[in-house]
């Protein structure tokens, strides 16, 4: 009875070998037969992929023409944002923007009651437009001209008392701003490999 179990184990473990190398087979098989083409779709063009490449970086590579104000940021805050975030900032059904409280160390992580905002947390100036643009209003995500969005990171800096009440936000001024939690992050220059662990 033994014999006849392990004799049908070998031949099921023989059969399921052969079953997944022929599957592989197959697979590199069609690999290499895949069309250049699959008939579908076409080759973007420059302006299409101009449209959608609005990504700011870090150190304002991407930042449009265009500038704002505190003060017209304030009036479209009030407009577009204040029924979202609160009053000068301070939180309503969305997170809170203004604050400058990050604890005797910067202790987010042992400290529940720390809120990360844009005063206290984000590292560069240049990401509170990007995202800004591309996602503010909440219901209404991509409509803010590129004045407006600039005039709203000029106020929103401002609330945080980060830029003067004269500030004016564009292209060369807000790279320059340099954030309180700047020094808090650090670039990840790790190459892969035994370096990443």
């Amino acid at each position: 009875m033994k014999k006849l179990v392990f004799l049908a184990a070998t031949i099921s473990i023989a059969i399921t070998a052969s079953a997944f190398a022929l599957v592989g087979q197959e697979t590199r098989a069609s690999a290499r037969q895949s069309p250049a083409s699959f008939g579908i779709g076409r080759v973007a063009t420059p302006d299409e992929i101009k449209k959608l490449d609005i990504d700011v970086r870090p150190d304002g590579k991407g930042l449009p023409e265009g500038k704002g104000t505190v003060a017209e940021g304030a009036k479209i805050y009030t407009a577009k944002c204040q029924s979202c975030h609160g009053a000068n900032g301070i939180g309503g059904s969305a997170d809170k923007l203004v604050d400058r409280e990050s604890g005797k160390n910067w202790d987010f992580a042992t400290n529940a009651k720390l809120v990360k905002a844009v005063g206290n947390y984000w590292p560069y100036a240049t990401t509170l437009y990007d995202y800004t643009n591309r996602a503010m209003p909440f219901m209404q995500p991509g409509t803010l001209t590129t004045d407006e969005t600039y005039s709203l990171v000029a106020y929103i800096l401002n609330m945080n008392k980060i830029v003067p009440d004269d500030a004016v936000m564009d292209r060369t001024t807000l790279p320059k701003v340099v954030m309180p939690s700047r020094d808090r992050f650090v670039i990840d220059n790790r190459k892969g490999g035994k370096l990443v662990k």
